[in-house]
């Protein structure tokens, strides 16, 4: 009687075996089946391994096929760059994406490109239109001016959503930039940003032309010396009352501020004020001095990313706007605004001092504001024509490039192009000492085991003691 219940027991027991190995074996083919999307999950800091909104917004909308040909030899598939593919592949039907082993089509790039193609370069295509995008597009260096190193960056992303941002667009938004003032030229890192959103730039004398040309997305006016004249300034206003966008990146001057083109704002209650901007409180200016403006945020699409991400804008030598209640029939947002212990020093680039002195003006201000008019047009107005210098945007880890290509984005309605960030290869490692390492390798090889053995034991012999009870 005790050996048949004993086998009756061990059968059971095989069954159970059986049927949760089988289990096992289904659920492992399954998963196996399954897209890496599904599969694998992104823990890292910088989400190396996962994709924007901006990305998916912009994959989710394609109407027309797109192929990615992955240019790399057997063997050396970078597992980044793979993964990352894997991810645009499952988004949508409409992407394809084809490996070319040089080894096998030597001659496949050069109908792309005459640039010497590396290992894991990619080139986008979508009918006649196509991108190539090097290696060193996808992993960015970058000099770190603390340091005097550098620092890798991955930018596989916003170099891909970019190219098939591109590739699929027919026409690419028209930016034209205003001559004619003294005007700085573009810094080489914002050109770059407008280069890789996919927007042409197009320079415009106002003096020359009865009326802003109608293929105009958006006039930005960078960093002018002297002042627009009076029938300037009514082509602008004309401009943007019927639905045009202004982008203005304009601080004060030495000779003091730009009155007719800040007069575009008096009409919609922003008032800009005599002198540069001085903080007095500590928190809210840079290392480099109380002029080195470290502004708050407010939340608005424009800003959102940045706040999201803890990353802050530097406006060195700004100008203060005061808003009043009076929109005159526009809708005035402020960007970025200093704290009520600023103010402004009416001795302007005259001044020996940070002292506050009789006649400055009390803050807070705004330091950058966004207007909507009546008829659809938007103005976005930054008070410093530094703060996308180059030397500015290093310091800030790239927060004022990102500010103004999302300011612009913004304008010409293509807010899911905004700037994808890079994401830092610069990890932070786990550093133990010897002893530790001893003491986690003996829990992990000896203790852990020992313990699962026992355990196990126990079990097994628990089941025989109650196999062999009379019943």
């Amino acid at each position: 009687m005790k050996n048949r219940n004993a086998f009756r027991g061990g059968a059971y027991s095989l069954s159970i075996s059986v049927v949760v190995l089988a289990i096992l074996i289904v659920v492992n083919i399954f998963a196996s089946s399954l897209p890496t999307t599904m599969t694998r999950y992104d823990i890292s800091a910088s989400k190396l391994y996962s994709i924007t909104s901006n990305t998916k917004a912009v994959v989710n909308g394609l109407e027309e096929d797109v192929t990615i040909y992955w240019v790399v030899q057997s063997g050396q598939e970078d597992e980044v760059i793979e993964n990352l593919l894997g991810k645009y592949d499952s988004l949508s039907d409409h992407i394809q994406v084809v490996k070319k082993n040089p080894d096998v089509y030597p001659t496949f790039a050069e109908q792309y490109t005459d640039e010497t193609v590396m290992n894991n370069s990619l080139i986008v295509e979508c009918g006649d239109r196509s991108r190539f995008i090097g290696y060193n597009d996808i992993y960015v260096q970058e000099a770190d001016i603390y340091s005097y190193s550098y620092n890798t960056s991955f930018d596989g992303e916003g170099a891909i959503t970019s190219a098939i941002d591109y590739v699929v667009s027919e026409e690419l938004p028209q930016v034209y930039i205003l001559e004619g003032h003294g005007e700085a030229d573009l810094p080489a890192s914002l050109q770059e940003q407008i280069e890789k959103e996919n927007m042409e730039t197009n320079t415009l004398s106002l003096l020359t032309v009865d009326a802003i040309p109608e293929d105009a997305d958006c006039v930005m006016i960078y960093a002018p010396e002297s002042d627009i004249s009076q029938e300037e300034k009514e082509l602008l206003a004309d401009y943007a009352a019927d639905g045009g966008k202004l982008f203005v990146a304009a601080g004060p001057v030495p000779d003091g501020i730009l009155e007719n083109l800040y007069s575009l704002l008096a009409d919609f209650g922003v008032a800009a004020n005599e002198g540069i901007v001085v903080e007095g409180d500590r928190e809210h200016y840079s290392f480099q001095g109380p002029m080195a403006l470290l502004p708050e945020m407010n939340s608005n699409t424009i800003t959102d990313s940045l706040i999201e991400e803890n990353y802050y804008p530097i406006m060195p030598v700004s100008l203060g706007l005061t808003v009043t209640e009076n929109s005159g029939g526009g809708t005035v947002t402020e960007l970025l605004t200093t704290s009520g212990m600023a103010y402004s020093k009416l001795a302007g680039y005259g001044m020996t001092d940070y002292e506050k002195e009789e006649g400055d003006i009390d803050g807070p201000f705004a330091l950058a504001v966004s207007i909507e008019t009546a008829g659809e047009g938007q103005s976005v107005w930054f008070t410093s024509s530094y703060f996308l210098d180059d030397m500015y945007n290093a310091t800030s880890s790239g927060a004022n490039s990102n500010l103004g290509m999302n300011a612009l984005s913004v304008l010409i309605g293509e807010t899911e192009a905004m700037t994808i960030r890079s994401k830092s290869l610069n990890y932070n490692y786990l550093t133990i000492n010897s002893s530790t390492a001893s003491l986690l390798k003996a829990l992990m090889t000896g203790v852990f085991p020992l313990v699962y053995l026992g355990i196990g034991v126990w079990v097994v012999l628990k089941r025989r003691r109650l196999q062999n009870e009379p019943v």
